[in-house]
């Protein structure tokens, strides 16, 4: 049996079960299928999640911890993931080394693009359309004379979100032109991910979600969600009608969403709690350049879940944790921030883990510490100098959402069961190896 992978980065069951009626597409594929919650790896972000996915390896087997990397013991240097950090064999390498076709669009992170037995177009992290994104690199002339400029993201931390709503139709809207185009070539496996749901989820949704602390009723943006949802419906149908027979489609998400209660500034915490020292006191916004790495414990950065860093001698330039009581450090500063609490006194759901507890082998450049602040409600903002730690907003950008635990999963075909099953990311490789073995 075939086997087309719809992937919808960020897609969320609230949003799926509220607009049930108006998704005719989705709908089927599951009330006719399997369909349950996807529950996402630590970390519950893009990179790694459709890594996990791809090869069925932890993010410790991988080495890869999010988007960005620590460069082994610097304070300022990182690297970015991208294809070539990444040596686990992936789906398409086995159903290849079977004699099998595959088709990849769009998972993270597949730039620069890797030779494989069929076709693939790289993911959002392509730098832009001058550059090889496709194998063959032939096939980026004919996605070229099909719809022009491949267009690979959007920008949506920033104001214009008129701008944003124009682009997002127009990626998409191209995008699932050439997905029809290359389902009419051979394949058996034909995996895609639409990146365009997390956008929107991420720029739009304190018009959508009532409960934001921000919500906003917009004549224009509170519909931005529901239409974005419909008009991939909508895409999804089209592409249900040209499919062979002989093939099952799953449908599922990296994770999921919820509203962002604001931004929680960890390093002006670890400031306060004098785990952090500042050369100067810093103007808000401003980045780590300013602390006093003699005289400072362990520093975070931000994002989705906090990386937090010890400062240990002989790792870090200017260490100041013997090796010898790296272990009680961790347990210290550990304990602080699972001791953080809300703007107003409220008990926060704090995660903090140490890698080794959570994976059982643990690769590449990890942090001492992932943290996530109250249940992923509140994100971890990197930028120091304000006078509190609780802030309204992200720091870097306008961003409305977080990320959520459970992402979607549905696979509907002939021969597949019908009912509730919940699954765990890890799980996801069986399934797609099963679908086109088994059946």
């Amino acid at each position: 049996m075939k086997l087309l992978i719809i992937g919808l980065d960020c897609a969320d069951w609230k949003v799926i079960n509220d607009l049930r009626e108006d998704l005719p597409n989705i709908s089927m594929i599951v009330e006719e299928g399997l369909y349950g919650n996807m529950r996402t790896t630590f970390p519950p972000i893009t990179i790694p999640a459709w890594l996990v996915m791809a090869t069925g390896k932890s993010p410790g087997e991988l080495g890869v911890y999010g988007f960005r990397h620590r460069k082994h013991s610097s304070y300022t240097d990182f690297w970015i993931v991208d294809s070539r950090r990444v040596k686990e064999r992936k789906i398409w390498d086995i159903v290849g080394e079977r004699g099998m076709r595959s088709t990849i669009i769009g998972l993270p992170p597949t730039y620069p693009p890797t030779p494989i037995r069929g076709y693939m177009i790289s993911d959002f992290i392509t730098p832009d359309d001058t550059k090889t994104y496709t194998y063959p690199p032939m096939l980026k002339k004919d996605i070229e004379r099909l719809i022009g400029k491949y267009i690979f993201d959007v920008e949506f931390r920033r104001e214009d979100k008129s701008g944003i709503k124009r682009e997002l139709w127009d990626m998409t809207e191209r995008r699932f032109k050439v997905i029809r185009y290359l389902l009419s070539k051979k394949w058996d496996l034909f995996w895609f991910v639409e990146i365009g749901v997390d956008r929107a989820h991420h720029a739009f949704w304190k018009y959508y979600d009532k409960e934001h602390h921000l919500y906003q009723e917009h004549p224009e943006y509170s519909n931005v969600i529901p239409n974005y949802y419909k008009m991939v419906d909508d895409e999804i149908g089209k592409i249900l009608s040209i499919l062979p027979k002989d093939t099952a489609v799953m449908l599922v998400s990296d994770h999921g969403v919820k509203r962002m209660k604001g931004a929680f500034a960890i390093n002006d915490y670890l400031a306060k709690e004098g785990l952090l020292r500042f050369e100067k006191k810093p103007k808000p916004g401003t980045r780590l350049g300013c602390i006093d790495w003699s005289k400072t414990v362990a520093w975070g950065w931000g994002g989705y879940y906090a990386r937090v860093f010890i400062n240990v001698q002989g790792r870090e330039p200017k260490g100041v944790i013997p090796p010898g009581k790296y272990d009680e450090t961790v347990e210290h500063v550990a304990d602080t921030l699972r001791s953080a609490r809300g703007p107003n006194g409220e008990k926060w759901k704090n995660i903090v883990v140490r890698p080794s507890d959570i994976y059982p082998v643990v690769k590449g450049d990890p942090p001492d510490l992932m943290v996530v602040f109250d249940d992923l409600y509140w994100r971890s903002a990197g930028t120091v100098g304000y006078d509190s730690p609780y802030l309204p907003e992200n720091d870097t950008g306008p961003d409305d959402a977080m990320h959520d635990w459970n992402g979607v999963f549905a696979l509907w075909g002939e021969g597949i069961d019908r009912g509730r099953r919940d699954v765990d990311i890890l799980d996801i490789m069986k399934i797609m190896t099963d679908v086109l073995t088994k059946y």
